[in-house]
């Protein structure tokens, strides 16, 4: 069995998602396999970006070496942003109300599904790299 089937059966399990969700993400994990990547940080050769990468290497005196590697499903963005559809709107409310605490100007009201293919498509370009003389952060998609 294959990460992202595992993952999908995991949410599932969690209640985090519904069966008919876990239907559908297995259904779309067996019409799109994952293919071969170009190379490490490059979109696979159909051009769709599969993951999204954050990786921090940091090395503070106080706290000594940290090392982070996430790798997120573009599927898995898929369905939380259908997910957050189902959020109820106090929630949502406090999602943005800590969004705007933390100085990010964001309204979770405004993430829509229809707005993710676009955005999904625009993150196939990105790559954000901050490096300084503690530590090296890396954004990208494979």
């Amino acid at each position: 069995m294959n990460e992202d089937r595992k993952r999908v059966l995991n949410l599932l399990a969690e209640g985090k998602i519904t069966a008919n969700e876990a239907e559908r993400l297995l259904s779309a994990l067996e019409r799109d396999p994952q293919p071969a990547l170009e190379g490490a940080g490059r979109t696979p050769a159909r051009g769709a970006p599969k993951y999204l990468r954050v990786e921090v290497d940091a090395n503070r005196p106080d706290r000594g070496p940290t090392r982070v590697n996430i790798r997120v499903p573009m599927l898995m963005l898929r369905s939380g942003v259908r997910l957050s559809a189902l959020m109820p709107p106090a929630a949502r409310d406090e999602v943005n109300a800590a969004m705007a605490r933390q100085g990010v100007k964001f309204d979770i009201n405004q993430l829509k599904p229809e707005n993710l293919e676009e955005l999904i498509e625009q993150l196939g370009d990105l790559t954000v790299n901050v490096d300084n003389e503690r530590a090296h952060v890396r954004i990208y998609c494979e």
